[in-house]
Formats: C-alpha cells, sequence, structure tokens
C-alpha cells in the first residue's frame, strides 16, 4: 500500500495532466485577464474568507471565486485558505487556528464568510451535537458542530458583522456531507447567519454539467468553473445579504 505522500503526488499528477485541469486554467479564464467593474455594487466591500481547498482554488492555480471577486468586483478580501484543512479541531493552520491569527479585529469587516469543508467527513471527524439555544461558549471544537458554533460565536464577538458559510459541491453517496448540510441549517435560527448553498443550487450543477471543463473532478473547481459560473452565483448572493 502507498504511504499519503505517494497518494498525495499520484493525486497531483493526475489534476495536472488532466484535459480539464490544462483547459479549464488556461491564460483566458485568468483572473489577470477579467474586466474590471468599477460600477460593481461589491465594489470597497471589505468581506473576509476562512475555507479550505476550494476557497483556495486547489485545482484552479490557488485561485478562487475570492481572487475573481477581487479582480473583477474591487471587493477588498482577506483570504485565509490552506487545502485539506478541517472546521473541527485546534491544529495548527486549521480552520479555529487561522480564525484567530489571519484576520484582524480592526479591519471592520463588512462580512465574513466560511466555506463548509468537506474535508471533516473525509478526516473522521465527529459530527458532535447542536448545544441549548442558550449556551453561548465553551463548545467541543474537537466536533465539527462545536466549531461551527465556535466560529459563530468569534465572529460576533470580534468582528460584529454578518456570517455567511457556503456549501460545496461533492458526490455524496452515503448522505454525510448533505447532513451536515441540515445540521447547520439548524444552527441558523441560534446563530442567525445566511448560508450560500452550493451543493443544494440545481442552476449551478446543471451549468458544470455543461461546462466539462469547469471542474477537474467532484470537488474542484478550475479556473473557468470560478469565472463562469461560481463567480455569478457569489457576485448576486453577496450583493443580496450585504443589502439585507
Amino acid at each position: 500500500m502507498k504511504n499519503t505522500g505517494a497518494q498525495l503526488q499520484d493525486f497531483l499528477d493526475k489534476m495536472l495532466n488532466s484535459t480539464a485541469y490544462q483547459r479549464g486554467n488556461a491564460t483566458e479564464y485568468s483572473p489577470n485577464n477579467v474586466t474590471f467593474n468599477s460600477a460593481s455594487p461589491l465594489a470597497g466591500k471589505r468581506i473576509a474568507f476562512l475555507g479550505s481547498l476550494v476557497t483556495y482554488g486547489f485545482a484552479a492555480k490557488g485561485k478562487s471565486f475570492v481572487d475573481y471577486l477581487q479582480a473583477r468586483d474591487d471587493v477588498q478580501v482577506t483570504k485565509s485558505a490552506i487545502s485539506g484543512t478541517t472546521l473541527a479541531g485546534l491544529e495548527t493552520g486549521g480552520y479555529l487556528d487561522r480564525l484567530e491569527h489571519d484576520f484582524s479585529a480592526n479591519s471592520h469587516y463588512d462580512l465574513f464568510v466560511c466555506q463548509l469543508s468537506t474535508n471533516d467527513n473525509r478526516h473522521g471527524k465527529v459530527l458532535g451535537n447542536i448545544t441549548p439555544s442558550d449556551q453561548w461558549d465553551n463548545f467541543d471544537c474537537s466536533t465539527t458542530l462545536g466549531a461551527i458554533e465556535e466560529i459563530c460565536h468569534y465572529v460576533r464577538a470580534h468582528f460584529d458583522c454578518p456570517l455567511t458559510f457556503y456549501t460545496c459541491l461533492q458526490d455524496d453517496p452515503a448522505g454525510q456531507y448533505a447532513n451536515l448540510i441540515a445540521q447547520l441549517k439548524k444552527l441558523q435560527a441560534k446563530w442567525d447567519f445566511t448560508i450560500i448553498d452550493l451543493f443544494h443550487n440545481q442552476g449551478l450543477l446543471a451549468s458544470t454539467a455543461a461546462h466539462p471543463n469547469a471542474m477537474f473532478d467532484d470537488v474542484h473547481p478550475t479556473q473557468e468553473g470560478y469565472l463562469k459560473i461560481w463567480l455569478p452565483v457569489f457576485k448576486r448572493e453577496l450583493t443580496a445579504i450585504l443589502a439585507s
């Protein structure tokens, strides 16, 4: 059996040599080549993004929808994203570690956006439980739901700005990610955040199916996917959230 390093190298080789990666990351799709829109309703908005591989742009040369929002719509972004990281846990480089170290309370964010990671299930993190409606701290951050509540608490306490979670695309035959999304929606009543639910977005799924080079696999968009499919969705959703 191959070790983890060898498996990762095999995956990277497969990705880099794939047609979707090579065509989907053609120069024409680069953030450097988008047309700047100074009249965007998002221009000048300060938005923080916390996530893992999809927020980073793992199959898009490190460029994601975040970088397109910055290049096209003049969003003032703070992007903290490391591939393979989880919501749950206090490991260096994980969500909670970066939440504390990568964002400044003096930045006066207009919005904080957090990716609902697909990695927790893959790494065997315990889902956990939603705490009572009158519990506002002391969460079990070793669990995914406890970590989500800690993020809600931290953003409210330190940034005092609206919070949005977004879901990802993923083949989910066992329904684990769908269940996590269902639990996230239950948490809305307690913490009053919004959700950009890409996982259940039929229009986005149809557009993805119509663009064979928009995704390297079931999880990772290419630059073409971010630019043509994800960017319009995020621009529309973020504009609506900030206007509400």
